[in-house]
């Protein structure tokens, strides 16, 4: 059976539009991490990725960094994963961050299993601890991959012309993305409709439900999350991270990173069952595909 999840690497050819995926500076003791492929709407791949955790580690290890900041450049914070750039380097072999084996010489279903226990929920989990404040800086569409970077962040301040969605149970039969916090960040009959419709949510909509700290306007989102930084900057580097920690510790002992691990096992069963009936982990969906059915709901198209 032919899956594209079969390829052999040398096959594929992977085009970067950008060597900067991720714009790094530091102003006023904060590191502000800017996501670039504006031309994808911030679709992450792999190249992405790996750089965003270099901009984490960088910002971790430079004791003048108070806070992160993380934005993405553009109209959209980001559409998710990519699913279908020139970019998508799925059967590229990056360094590995954690403790785990390449995944480019791996058969069938556990190509995906290896590489999203890193790239996907290792890494968002390890962004998600880091001993510093982070803020989200959301304008647009924040997409399936994009909230699991909107979700790591201990705030979110959001622009007006915000929305959030996970429509991959709809258009791929999995349940949510690999960073499961949808039953966390919501209350649960919410996280259902959320999920199970995969529909949009605006900003103020997930201001009401505690997903979102701030919706402002689109101009003032930037001097917003700036304040909010300044603000933390000023105060105790200890103090923070224990607070940070301390929240944290609270929802470990709710369950959730036991359910992000069951959630993940029922995501990548999801994959298998994919290539099984349709020859295709994410049942043919394409980036094109994903984007019409999108503005189809939304009422664009």
């Amino acid at each position: 059976m032919k899956t594209d999840d079969l390829v052999e690497p040398q096959k594929v050819e992977i085009v970067y539009e950008t060597e900067e995926p991720i714009r790094y500076e530091v102003i006023d003791n904060v590191a502000w991490l800017t996501m670039s492929r504006t031309g994808f709407n911030n679709a992450q791949n792999g190249q992405m990725t790996y750089a965003l955790d270099d901009a984490f580690d960088r910002a971790v290890k430079d004791d003048a960094v108070k806070v992160i900041v993380l934005g993405g450049e553009g109209k959209h914070f980001s559409a998710g994963h990519d699913i279908g750039t020139p970019g998508r380097d799925l059967h590229h072999e990056f360094d590995k961050r954690l403790m785990l084996p390449g995944h480019t010489n791996k058969p069938g279903a556990e190509l995906l299993y290896t590489r999203e226990q890193e790239q996907y929920l290792g890494m968002c989990r390890r962004w998600r601890d880091v001993p510093k404040p982070t803020i989200a800086m959301v304008q647009g569409a924040c997409i399936a991959g994009g909230l699991m970077l909107a979700w790591v962040c201990d705030l979110i301040v959001a622009s007006e012309d915000a929305f959030f969605q996970d429509p991959v149970n709809p258009l791929m039969g999995i349940p949510g993305v690999e960073y499961f916090a949808h039953a966390y960040e919501l209350p649960p009959r919410v996280a259902k409709e959320f999920l199970l419709l995969g529909e949009r949510m605006s900003a103020q909509r997930a201001e009401q439900f505690g997903m979102v700290n701030r919706v402002v306007p689109r101009d003032k989102l930037r001097e917003t999350a700036a304040a909010i930084a300044a603000k933390l900057a000023g105060q105790g580097r200890l103090g923070n991270w224990l607070t940070k920690q301390a929240v944290n510790h609270v929802e470990e002992l709710r369950g959730k990173r036991a359910a992000m691990d069951a959630v993940f096992h029922m995501h990548h069963f999801a994959h298998a069952q994919n290539d099984l009936v349709t020859g295709n982990s994410i049942a043919g969906v394409s980036g094109k595909s994903a984007a019409s059915e999108n503005k189809k709901q939304a009422g664009d198209a």
